[in-house]
């Protein structure tokens, strides 16, 4: 099986759609008519060119004889498997008993949580005289996969986040779309049972599900933009109108570049490669959407499923349900410290734009080579932070994991004032004159080791200061099983007295707005100093740290053989630098802990 495409096609049955019911005032039972057929038009598509399907039931459809019917046959005649989604949960029969217009399993309290997880699962046991194996939502948290494992143990996979999602889904819906889930993985991963965001560490941390993203994304312009335009989901691309005509057709390579970007994957994660599909009938409404008529949604959905079935006619692709997936990946991925890589290109304007993602149960973090190198989202998962979501808590609707660093919500080396920005990256200083790695474009080659060290190697840059060239290469080592980052800048020619800064500009949050930051303690050494928004440095020997306990984070730098600093930022610039120096070339390591 291995260099093969992994494909989870999933269709969602999804009865009295409360937000279509008010775009197109139509009624109910219009409606469902309307979502059956579409269903099985996907169904009979997918079934078309060979390939296996889940079907995710909501709650709605569980009161629909038509729709258990339609499931059953499919069940019964391709071998789909029935899985029960906990998304589709407003109908008359919910509504009336839990008094609410909520629909978002995480945002309600952990006793309701449970409440409508047992109804449900109750109520698909009744229907089906079975319970599910798998199980799907838009964010799932540790409380509620935690509960349903230990109520439920037949569940052995769940869709459970949508990848990056946070502030820039909800500019771009006007700010009206509450899901904030950002932080979590791309690609499958076994959830701790501490933070779903994080996989788990160790057997004793594994939550007993495999999870899978709600769609798979293009791990560049999804982190740039929005990410709804960016998906291997044909009416996404639709949606961010990456398609031109051709005489009487339509053609969307983008679509197949996608799809082909994440076989690539298997490049750089031992052969394993994954690709999924979770659509609802909403996307392909008869009157249309995104200023497409239902017959290009319809050809653009048949399309997709003759590039896939055409990979799996040539050997290149396995389908799975969900639930044999599952299996698949827990007998391919037995090494819990093991981690998630993907060098990203560009493939929707083409150009040299390269992004590296790395994730293990440590850390998730983002290099940008278009910048050098340069850090652009950094995650601490070696905080392992438990967080609770949803009404009663904290967190009533905002999910997402904190961030070290985020160039798109903190801006990264590009700001208006100078420092502001969180970025890790590197300053190099010749005579009077300084750059930084920012501002310098180049590429990246992956090497994994055989002790499980990824090891990225960026092609040498050439820097001109007082007229003098000067080539630079970095090395960036992920060290396994440690939440270390060693980063070398190699000088490559014979100039004496070129100074090279490593740094990393930090600040921590879930959004734009920095909270305040009077918690955060600087250290140096053995000395430690509070955080006063004064814009102070202390030096350092060893070592030099930033203990941030809102985020249960601890930051330390250590270099060899080089001089160390800590600085705090000014209220202006809420947010904290670690540095160090020295002549020649550095060597640093970046580790990321708990704090206590």
């Amino acid at each position: 099986m291995k260099d093969k495409l992994i494909l989870n096609l999933i269709h969602r049955i999804e009865l009295s759609p409360e937000y279509a019911e008010k775009i197109t005032g139509k009624k109910v039972g219009s409606l469902n008519d309307e979502s059956l057929s579409i269903f099985k038009f996907q169904e009979d598509s997918a079934h078309a060119f060979g390939l296996k399907c889940t079907i995710q039931i909501t709650y709605a459809s569980l009161f629909n004889k038509e729709a258990i019917e339609c499931a059953l046959e499919y069940k019964e005649k391709y071998g789909d498997e029935i899985g029960l989604t906990l998304l589709g949960l407003p109908c008359p029969e919910f509504k009336e008993k839990y008094k609410t217009e909520d629909f978002c399993l995480w945002m309600f309290s952990n006793e309701t949580k449970k409440e409508i997880i047992d109804d449900v699962f109750t109520k698909f046991y009744e229907v089906f005289h079975f319970y599910p194996e798998s199980t799907s939502c838009y964010f799932l948290d540790a409380f509620s996969i935690n509960y349903i494992k230990e109520k439920y143990p037949s569940v052995k996979c769940a869709v459970a986040t949508c990848w990056e999602e946070g502030p820039k889904a909800y500019h771009t819906c006007n700010n009206s779309w509450y899901t904030f889930m950002d932080g979590g993985p791309w690609n499958p991963w076994i959830p701790s049972k501490i933070n779903s965001h994080i996989p788990a560490s160790s057997k004793e941390d594994d939550s007993g599900i495999v999870a899978i993203p709600h769609l798979s994304r293009d791990l560049i312009a999804c982190f740039d933009g929005n990410g709804s335009n960016f998906g291997t989901h044909p009416q996404n691309v639709l949606r961010g109108m990456i398609y031109y005509k051709d005489g009487d057709t339509i053609e969307y390579p983008y679509l197949y570049n996608l799809i082909d970007q994440y076989h690539h994957l298997g490049k750089y994660n031992n052969g394993f490669a994954y690709n999924m599909m979770y659509v609802g009938p909403g996307w392909l409404n008869k009157k249309g959407r995104w200023e497409c008529p239902y017959e290009l949604l319809a050809k653009s959905y048949l399309d997709a499923m003759k590039y896939y079935g055409t990979l799996k006619q040539k050997g290149l692709l396995l389908d799975l349900t969900m639930s044999e997936f599952a299996d698949y990946y827990r007998n391919t991925h037995k090494d819990y410290l093991d981690s998630e890589n993907a060098l990203w290109k560009d493939i929707l304007y083409g150009s040299n734009k390269e992004y590296f993602w790395y994730i293990d149960p440590f850390m998730r973090t983002c290099l940008d080579f278009n910048q050098g190198g340069a850090m652009i989202d950094l995650r601490n998962f070696a905080a392992k932070m438990e967080q609770e979501i949803g009404i009663g808590t904290k967190n009533v609707y905002d999910a997402s994991y904190p961030y070290l660093i985020q160039a798109n919500y903190r801006a990264g080396y590009f700001t208006h004032y100078a420092g502001a920005g969180t970025v890790k990256s590197c300053k190099v200083t010749y005579k009077d004159e300084t750059t930084d790695l920012c501002l310098t474009r180049t590429l990246a080659k992956f090497e994994k080791k055989d002790n499980g060290d990824v090891v990225i190697t960026t092609n040498p840059v050439t820097l001109v200061l007082a007229d003098t060239e000067i080539e630079v290469q970095s090395i960036f080592t992920f060290v396994k099983g440690k939440g270390d980052l060693i980063v070398e800048r190699k000088l490559l020619n014979d100039v004496k007295g070129v100074i090279f800064t490593e740094y990393i500009t930090a600040g921590f949050g879930t959004n734009e707005y920095q909270a305040d930051m009077s918690h955060v303690t600087l250290i140096a050494d053995q000395n430690t100093y509070k955080y006063e928004y004064k814009g102070r440095k202390f030096k350092g020997n060893e070592v030099v740290k930033v203990n941030v306990p809102d985020v249960s984070s601890l930051l330390e730098l250590r270099g060899e053989n080089a001089s160390l600093e800590v600085e705090e930022g000014i209220a202006f610039a809420p947010i904290y630098h670690l540095r160090a120096y020295k002549e020649g070339g550095i060597k640093t390591c970046l580790s990321l802990r708990k704090a206590n």
